[in-house]
């Protein structure tokens, strides 16, 4: 199968549209006439530009309100056509796509429909053209793609066949089963398209919040299920109306959407559709699953990297490793392992020099490294290499998020990176004053909080979903008291892996600020488990962490909330610890870090059968940042 994708699914002028629409590995292009009649050239060099680029044009549309008028109306209607058939001569397109009519002025009845549309493929015969009819879920006698079907049926013309939307069947909740029965020869395109669940007109949910598959809530994958057993193996098209799309990157978009088919002709073991050139081919590997966080990088210069082992060190964490040939450093505790970076070339010390301190990467255990790059790469990932000394590990890895990485380590020599790549520390040796040589009881990386552009989050929880085995949650908004912010997880179902992801509109929540201070999106949150907060807290204090300030009124409110005992609230406010309970009686347990250099902080956790975030917490603590923040500008 070929893919394609609808002009209107992106920004920009013609041009720039079909050049991101090439370079993502499209094979055609839906042109809306929108974007024709902006173009300021002709038809005939609107064509050439089209395939120049390595591109077809698989669809020209919409020609809208056509079916089923009364005279005069029925004889303009054809007028029309016949103009559009002349721009499609023109341009090099073969097939027009026909909406069902809105029109109030149409009438109804399938046998006048099917008699408009046979006359109609007869005129577009005459020149070699089609036409596809499609059924808009808001069409006023036709919404439903069984009655197109019949019309189409009836019409019995070889010019005329059927245009299949997910979006229309979908969102009408039509059964996928009924697109079974439809003879392969009788599509003449399938588009595509997800949205999520919103209480909206179908109009308005279709023209404003449609987005990739996979980006949203509806069953896409039946939907194209139901298609490929009818044989179909035609064009693959997206059409996605979306405002936040039509405002950001195209080429983003484009790439977005070839990862979309690819994952969706993965899923459901489609694996003739084209991929894209000098890319792993279909079928790809399959979804990785992780087993845990290996380590979690942060770049630093020489004066930020004490401050950082300050900081870590009075969270319980010693020093185990250095590297045999780099500035570069392991600490560990429970199954935790920290890198710090303060090499001065190479890839850290370049994502030092353009966000400042930070998370640079993250690692994750996996079954099979290599199969989890190749099926990244094959859904689109950027590659990632650096050159490596002799006899030290080298990992698969791909970009991620703000330009940082994702390395992958497996079973074989790779999970011996530590004693290859680094001499061992004896932390008895390590001269830290006043500290406990006891750790404070973190086991593990509870879960990572990514702060993004509002225009990538859709882009991210994509990319996490196609590449890795986790699942996303359902969206949420959090107050911060410089606006809302919008926040989505996905995770494995054990919990080995868990990402929250988080973007705002406005430049003055923690979100926004984190990508101002660190020039781009990125790891502002890193979340550590432990099995007993109380002692965990006991011992941060005992080491001189002062955990971020929570307000006494906090702690009143949690007696009203839960009804919980002196004595524990006591010991929560003590601790500065935050606590949430769920519905079953799960509950939760938090102490966050002050904010590192403007730019990045930790939160340690207990889980008791909770399986959430403590996103009702989410506004306490995030004022309680604000407080401590440095001014915003402006």
């Amino acid at each position: 199968m070929k893919t394609s994708i609808a002009t209107v699914s992106l920004s920009g002028d013609l041009p720039e549209k079909l050049s991101a629409i090439a370079r993502a590995g499209f094979d055609g292009v839906e042109i809306f006439e929108n974007d024709f009649l902006a173009f300021d050239l002709s038809a005939r060099e609107a064509g050439r530009l089209v395939r120049e680029e390595g591109l077809e044009i698989t669809l020209f549309q919409p020609f809208r309100d056509f079916e089923g008028l009364p005279e005069p109306l029925r004889g303009r209607a054809f007028d029309r056509a016949e103009r559009k058939f002349d721009l499609m001569q023109e341009l090099g397109a073969d097939l027009l796509l026909v909406c069902s009519n809105v029109s109030p002025q149409a009438l109804g009845g399938i046998d006048r429909a099917a008699d408009d549309l046979a006359a109609l493929g007869a005129r577009a015969a005459r020149r070699g053209l089609r036409i596809g009819y499609e059924a808009l879920a808001w069409g006023r006698f036709v919404n439903d793609h069984r009655d197109a079907w019949e019309i189409v049926r009836r019409a019995d013309h070889p010019a005329v066949g059927l245009i299949l939307d997910s979006f229309h069947t979908l969102a009408r909740g039509i059964d996928t089963a009924s697109i079974r029965a439809i003879p392969a020869d009788r599509l003449f395109l399938v588009q595509l398209a997800d949205a999520p669940k919103l209480a909206l007109d179908l109009l308005s949910w279709s023209r404003h919040f449609r987005t990739m598959p996979g980006q949203g809530d509806l069953p896409v994958a039946d939907f194209l299920d139901a298609v490929r057993a009818t044989g179909y193996d035609g064009v693959l098209s997206l059409e996605i109306f979306n405002d936040q799309f039509r405002a950001g990157s195209a080429r983003a978009v484009a790439v977005d959407g070839k990862r979309s088919l690819l994952t969706l002709a993965d899923r459901i073991g489609l694996a003739d559709i084209t991929a894209t050139a000098k890319r792993a081919a279909l079928p790809l590997p399959p979804r990785s699953a992780v087993e845990r966080v290996e380590f979690v990088e942060f770049a630093l210069d020489e004066a930020s990297a004490a401050e950082f082992r300050r900081l870590i060190a009075s969270l319980g964490f010693r020093r185990t490793g250095r590297h045999r040939s780099k500035e570069v450093e392991v600490w560990t505790q429970g199954a935790i392992a920290l890198v710090v970076n303060a090499e001065r070339e190479g890839f850290a010390h370049s994502f030092y020099i353009t966000h400042g301190p930070g998370v640079c990467a993250w690692c994750l255990k996996v079954p099979d490294a290599e199969a989890a790059e190749r099926r990244a790469r094959g859904l689109l990932a950027a590659p990632f290499r650096q050159a490596v000394a002799a006899g030290e590990i080298e990992m698969p890895a791909v970009r991620g998020v703000g330009g940082s990485l994702i390395y992958f380590v497996d079973d074989t020599e790779r999970a011996r990176w530590r004693e290859v790549d680094f001499d061992p520390v004896d932390p008895a040796d390590e001269e830290v004053p006043d500290q406990d040589p006891a750790d404070a009881g973190l086991v593990r990386v509870d879960h990572l909080s990514q702060s993004m552009d509002y225009d990538e989050m859709l882009s991210w929880l994509l990319y996490y979903s196609a590449i890795l085995d986790v699942e996303k949650t359902p969206g949420q908004d959090v107050a911060d008291p410089g606006g809302l912010t919008r926040s989505q997880v996905v995770a494995t179902r054990d919990g080995a892996l868990r990402v929250v992801l988080n973007a705002s509109q406005s430049r003055r929540t923690l979100s926004g600020r984190f990508l101002s201070e660190f020039f781009g999106s990125g790891t502002q949150h890193i979340a550590l488990a432990t099995r007993d907060i109380f002692a965990t807290a006991a011992a941060l204090t005992a080491r001189g962490l002062a955990p971020l300030p929570i307000p006494e009124n906090y702690y009143e409110d949690l007696i009203a909330r839960f009804a919980l005992d002196d004595d524990l609230v006591e010991r929560l406010r003590a601790g500065r610890i935050l606590y949430d309970r769920d519905a079953a009686g799960g509950e939760y347990f938090q102490i966050y870090t002050r904010t590192f250099a403007d730019r990045f902080f930790f939160e340690i956790v207990e889980r008791r059968a909770y399986d959430a975030y403590g996103a009702p917490n989410a506004p306490i603590r995030l004022a309680a940042q604000a407080r401590l923040a440095k001014p915003v500008a402006g």
